[in-house]
């Protein structure tokens, strides 16, 4: 029962990081470069701020995750929230794979009895378990603002990435068809 617990854990975390990243892509291929480095003030981060910090992290959290401290020696990460001429469009969005990529193959290799170990970040403990909890809400919290600005630059021309407005009704018949076909078939 354990290690079936432990398994859908990782898999499900896989499941529901891959679910967060497909949100932000959608709202990236909805605004142009204009948009894409646009931030509305002083105070608020871009879609690309959003998307280098991220990456930033990414790479930093997930690479050797077992075996170094989550904040590598080598992250800039005040340096995450400044655009410099080498942060094009198609390098940032190299940057957010490869981070995604690094996540999903640490998960993917990590087993059941990896779960209560612990992983230091900023030499603070965690076990694997709160680490990716951890990790989940961070990423979530900012792919909220990157759909969030995406939303206010597309305006009335913004294809929803939910449930759309007063279709409640038809959405959820459409679940319950598919999960009824799915227990015949």
């Amino acid at each position: 029962m354990t290690q079936d617990l432990g398994r859908h854990f990782l898999d499900n975390a896989v499941r529901e990081f891959r679910g967060v990243k497909a949100l932000a892509d959608k709202a990236f291929t909805q605004v142009d470069d204009s948009q894409f480095f646009a931030a509305p003030d002083s105070e608020t981060n871009s879609i690309a701020v959003n998307l280098k910090h991220v990456a930033g992290n990414l790479r930093s959290r997930w690479a050797d995750f077992l075996t170094t401290d989550g904040e590598k020696p080598d992250r800039k990460r005040d340096q995450e929230f400044v655009i410099g001429p080498e942060d094009t469009r198609a390098a940032l969005m190299q940057q957010w794979e490869r981070g995604w990529q690094t996540l999903v193959d640490t998960l993917s290799a990590l087993e059941p009895d990896d779960l209560m170990r612990t992983v230091p970040i900023r030499g603070e403990p965690h076990t694997v378990v709160q680490a990716v909890h951890r990790q989940f809400t961070h990423y979530a919290y900012h792919v909220g603002q990157i759909v969030g600005l995406a939303k206010q630059h597309r305006v009335s021309e913004w294809k929803t990435l939910s449930v759309p407005r007063n279709r409640s009704a038809d959405f959820n018949a459409r679940v319950q068809q598919q999960a009824g076909a799915r227990e015949r078939g």
